[in-house]
């Protein structure tokens, strides 16, 4: 019979919290990357808003407007967001809902980039956004 010794105990409640803490800390970067992306918004920062995308998301803003990325973003009709209200995340996607906006985000390599903007949910349906990747 295998005695559980507080050494074992200790480490499998390190590992647990590792865990939690590693989702939270993805939460708080989705967050964050939210939050940048608001304040890019308001200032009208059209470089620094199209940094912020996902490359897709990039490549279909300037498809629907036929222009750059920096002048077809700050034509669109995005919500200032406001506060962060909540942030959800799912392996490498994240929601992030907004005092008046929600948010969807994918982690890639060189951190959380903005995959759909300006999201109002609809009942039964997906949500309905103003900016999103194809």
């Amino acid at each position: 019979m295998r005695r559980i010794t507080p050494l074992t105990v200790l480490c499998a409640l390190g590992l647990a919290l590792t865990g939690c803490l590693g989702e939270g800390e993805r939460a708080a970067g989705a967050s964050a990357a939210a939050t940048a992306f608001e304040e890019l918004l308001r200032s009208e920062d059209g470089t620094g808003l199209c940094a912020a995308l996902a490359p897709e998301t990039r490549s279909e803003v300037e498809q629907s407007e036929q222009k750059e990325c920096a002048e077809a973003i700050t034509a669109q009709d995005l919500p200032e967001g406001g506060d962060v209200r909540s942030a959800e995340v799912y392996g490498r996607q994240a929601r992030v809902v907004l005092e008046g906006d929600t948010l969807f985000l994918s982690r890639f390599p060189d951190g959380w980039k903005v995959v759909a903007a300006g999201c109002t949910p609809r009942p039964e349906r997906p949500y309905d956004c103003v900016v999103e990747g194809g």
